[in-house]
């Protein structure tokens, strides 16, 4: 009889141990389904806070040249006087391009300078008593947003002739 109570003890502690098992194995698979649950929102959120972010990244730029939008439609309206109206265009000029430079925006002004191809195109050779690869003229400026290049300046260059 000791070898019947001793086989069942022994097959309700199994009993005990594999629903001890499967109720640990239930609550780690909930865990681990709410943490997919969650890691799924994570990137669902991340991904709307990019998409916002690239849809308004302009934002903070538009609103500084805003005064420059106003001072063109104040211009345009003394059109009638040429010399005020070409004034007002100086003016405006000189408002657009600072506020461009605030934002980080440099121009290159490589005349005169030996030719670098991380800032300068060449777009013309030109016989000259200059060092070869000289800068001679620069055909369209070039420009750096933070010291990266972001349109290279167009240029004629020296040449021995």
């Amino acid at each position: 009889m000791t070898k019947e109570i001793h086989k069942k003890k022994k097959s309700e502690n199994k009993d005990n141990k594999i629903k001890e098992l499967t109720d640990k194995t239930k609550e780690l698979t909930n865990s681990l389904q709410q943490l997919q649950a969650e890691f799924e929102n994570y990137k669902k959120r991340i991904e709307r806070e990019k998409q916002d972010l690239i849809k308004y990244a302009s934002q903070n730029l538009i609103i500084k040249l805003l005064p420059v939008v106003d001072s063109f439609e104040s211009a345009l309206k003394n059109h009638k006087d040429k010399n005020k109206f070409l004034e007002g265009m100086k003016l405006v000029f000189s408002q657009f391009y600072s506020t461009l430079e605030k934002e980080g925006l440099k121009q290159i002004n490589p005349l005169n300078e030996k030719f670098d191809p991380y800032k300068h195109e060449v777009m013309m050779h030109e016989k000259s008593d200059k060092p070869n690869t000289t800068i001679t003229e620069v055909l369209q400026k070039g420009y750096l947003l933070n010291d990266k290049v972001i349109r290279h300046a167009k240029v004629k260059i020296a040449k021995r002739g």
